[in-house]
């Protein structure tokens, strides 16, 4: 719901939906742990449980900085499938057929790791495991959209993806915006807020202890200890696991982390309830999540309580901290007006959530897990806005690593990579700044002769 004060505005749907929530104390002594966590999100959360369950003896902290749901993991739009980084083609073009062909079967893992996690720990988060659609809206994005149907199949990787046309999917979906479509039946969608919040239970029934409100101020490397400061006290670890995604250049001392990834800020809005009648209108009976195929995409997902989230068209890059919360309008307008472009029969539906957020890019395109100097820290980032599975299944790597073990998923090609690093904050913004136009400009060309309301 929108206030006067615009940063309330971030509070996502998710977080108001949670409904009211007290968090943990902060720390306000000194500790000696085996393990410490910075961020406690899904990343963090899923690595300090799963490294627990590996160590029932462990001494395990997760210090969060604001609150647990506070950052991407509490106002994402929960969709549980296998994206990762940018487009197949470009992937490809990278890193080359193999590694595409393997970052598959790790998504297919993660989308499958996260439902049985869900499932078998009774974790209320609202999940539907209901499949996805890519859309396109001119003839030059299904054309493009073909070919990364054609490349799928053709590497073998197709598995659960079929092609429909124009006419399927405008009598699925009930817009004449719509040419054809990939549908993708393996994977789901979930409330974020209720799952980073039910991994953080799931994760103090092993005995992991949670601390929120803790930001770090100071990391000193010793040669027999990892010290992290803290305005209430100090924690001595063993080994250090950063799980701040696109917080990471508010963590101190660790400047390396600024010049590899980049916040990029992404923005939402959520309808009113739909009525009976609105749901019929516009068709979606099976109530997947879709997307555009655009490059600088829209998203759509249906809540169980009968809205729908609209989000992306764009992604802004800020010279402020991320943690700064940054407002909007113009984007949030964007986000309304294109869904009802989409969906004429909707143009009297009220908006009742807006919020915004940050996300994790690097120049490689692709997610990365590494040691920072030595193998006692671990930093994970780079999601590119679709971390739901992968960093529950990343967190299982992360533990893997802690515990010094070699296996499939150790051996994941984004584990221990040399990333391209920027060598300024100014060549990183100004980098991102010329992407988003150029990406932006090829949206435009592909759509100039659609017809906008």
């Amino acid at each position: 719901m929108t206030h006067a004060d615009p940063r309330l505005d971030s509070l996502s749907f998710w977080q108001h939906d949670f409904g009211p929530y007290q968090p943990n104390p902060a720390l306000n002594q000194d500790l000696k742990v085996d393990v410490a966590v910075i961020g406690g999100g899904f990343t963090g959360l899923n690595s300090a449980w799963q490294f627990k369950q590996d160590n029932p003896n462990a001494r395990v902290v997760v210090l969060e900085a604001a609150v647990v749901g506070f950052g991407a993991s509490g106002r994402n739009a929960g969709f549980s499938t296998k994206l990762f980084g940018l487009e197949p083609e470009l992937v490809m073009l990278r890193w080359g057929r193999q590694k595409l062909i393997d970052a598959r079967h790790y998504l297919e893992k993660a989308v499958a790791h996260t439902r049985d996690l869900i499932e078998a720990h009774g974790i209320q988060s609202d999940y539907r495991h209901s499949g996805l659609v890519s859309i396109s809206y001119s003839d030059p994005q299904q054309r493009r959209l073909e070919k990364t149907y054609a490349l799928l199949q053709d590497l073998g990787i197709a598995g659960d993806l079929t092609w429909q046309d124009r006419s399927r999917v405008q009598q699925d979906f009930h817009s004449e915006r719509f040419n054809g479509g990939i549908y993708e039946t393996n994977t789901g969608n979930l409330n974020p807020c209720k799952q980073v919040r039910g991994l953080k239970g799931l994760a103090e029934s092993a005995g992991v202890v949670v601390y929120e409100t803790t930001p770090v101020t100071a990391i000193e490397r010793q040669a027999t200890a990892i010290v992290i400061d803290t305005p209430g006290g100090r924690i001595t670890a063993d080994k250090l696991v950063v799980a701040t995604n696109a917080y990471s250049r508010q963590v101190p001392d660790t400047r390396r982390l600024q010049t590899r990834q980049y916040p990029l800020w992404t923005y939402q809005v959520v309808t009113e309830r739909l009525s009976e009648k609105q749901w019929e209108s516009i068709g979606w009976k099976d109530r997947q999540c879709f997307g555009d195929n655009r490059q600088m995409l829209h998203y759509f997902r249906p809540t169980v309580d009968g809205r729908i989230v609209m989000g992306g068209g764009d992604a802004l890059a800020y010279r402020t901290a991320p943690l700064a919360e940054t407002p909007s309008p113009a984007s949030w307008q964007h986000c309304e007006a294109h869904l009802k472009w989409i969906y004429p029969q909707l143009k009297d539906v009220r908006i009742d959530y807006r919020w915004g957020g940050p996300v994790s890019v690097n120049i490689d395109m692709v997610p990365e897990i590494s040691f920072i100097d030595d193998e006692r820290i671990i930093y994970s980032g780079g999601c590119f806005g679709h971390g739901v599975a992968l960093t529950h299944l990343n967190g299982r790597t992360i533990a893997d690593l802690l515990n010094g073990r070699k296996t499939e998923l150790t051996d994941f090609w984004i584990v221990n990579r040399r990333s391209i690093s920027m060598s300024s904050d100014t060549l990183s913004y100004l980098s991102g700044r010329a992407a988003r136009g150029a990406l932006k400009a090829l949206d435009w060309w592909e759509e100039r002769r659609l017809q906008r309301s």
